[in-house]
């Protein structure tokens, strides 16, 4: 995953925010936004481990890692389990394995229409609130989760 992408809006976002202003903040714009994407590039690797982390502890037999390659970021899936019948009993190497992921999924945003039952309604914005989410992003979280685990059980991985 490119960091860069990322970390490049943020600073457009800034200097186009500050090009209403005059000269002098527009220059001041400029160098927060080239301060504001290393931080924002640490933030998003930061946060994108800790995901990674939280992923691994759901994950039965398999450990999820980011790695950060110049501005590029890679998630590694390892199996940490043993192979079922691979060497009768051995235990097996770690094996990085290509799964594709949500992140893989590219395209126009399309928008939906889902009508819930009252009390659905309200749990799920309890739930979006307490996740610091609007209940867009999060009914979107729970859809792509919903994928993850089909992707999962379809995998075996859920055995």
């Amino acid at each position: 995953m490119e960091l860069d992408k990322y970390t490049a809006s943020l600073r457009t976002d800034l200097l186009a925010a500050a090009a209403l202003g005059d000269e002098h903040t527009r220059q001041t714009a400029e160098a927060l936004g080239k301060t504001a994407e290393a931080s924002a590039r640490l933030m998003l690797l930061t946060a994108l481990s800790d995901f990674a982390a939280e992923v691994s502890n759901d994950l039965d037999g398999h450990t999820v890692t980011v790695r950060l390659d110049g501005t590029q970021a890679h998630a590694d899936v390892r199996r940490d389990s043993p192979v079922p019948g691979l060497h009768d009993g051995d235990p097996a190497e770690p094996v990085t394995e290509d799964y594709p992921t949500m992140d893989d999924v590219s395209g126009e945003v399309r928008r939906v229409t889902l009508r819930l039952v009252e009390q659905i309604k309200e749990r799920a914005e309890d739930a979006a609130n307490n996740s610091g989410v609007s209940l867009n992003s999060w009914l979107s979280q729970a859809v792509q989760g919903a994928l993850r685990d089909q992707m999962r059980k379809d995998r075996g991985w859920n055995n």
